[in-house]
């Protein structure tokens, strides 16, 4: 079931959202294949301390991290991806690592690599491993207000 957090937060926006129902698996870009999207229009997201603070670093699961560019993007000494016993108690709302990349729902700074900018849809993870939100990028940038740039390999 999606993210009732979520789900209502983007029901008050009146914001235009479909679900996508597909089988769990064990990565994003399997997920984007279980759900016939492609790859660089499924959002990811990976939890990351910058310094002492979480945040989310959203990306397509077609790419991977570039730490190096992502401190400089932050501002931060340190940067770090976070382990899933790290993050889990942050969001009890939602399935282990299916947590939707809306950091203003959570209290954190939503960072975005500017790739998936140009996509229209994305999709991302509602709270579960089964079920996909896609979304206009343009709406979605416009209810998190994350700082988009580039920090992928």
């Amino acid at each position: 079931m999606l993210n009732k957090k979520l789900q209502d937060f983007l029901d008050s926006q009146h914001v235009n959202y479909s679900v996508i129902n597909h089988l769990s698996t064990s990565t994003a870009q399997r997920t984007a294949a279980a759900a016939h999207i492609p790859g660089k229009e499924m959002a990811k997201t990976v939890m990351v301390k910058t310094d002492d603070k979480m945040a989310m670093a959203v990306l397509p699961a077609n790419n991977n991290i570039n730490l190096a560019q992502l401190k400089e993007v932050t501002g931060a000494e340190n940067v770090s991806i976070v382990s899933e016993g790290e993050f889990r108690n942050l969001f009890p709302d939602c399935e282990v690592g299916a947590m939707p990349p809306f950091g203003n729902l959570y209290g954190m700074n939503v960072y975005v690599e500017e790739s998936l900018s140009a996509n229209e849809p994305i999709a991302f993870n509602g709270g579960s491993h089964r079920e996909l939100v896609q979304m206009p990028y343009k709406a979605f940038e416009q209810l998190v207000h994350p700082t988009v740039s580039k920090f992928c390999r």
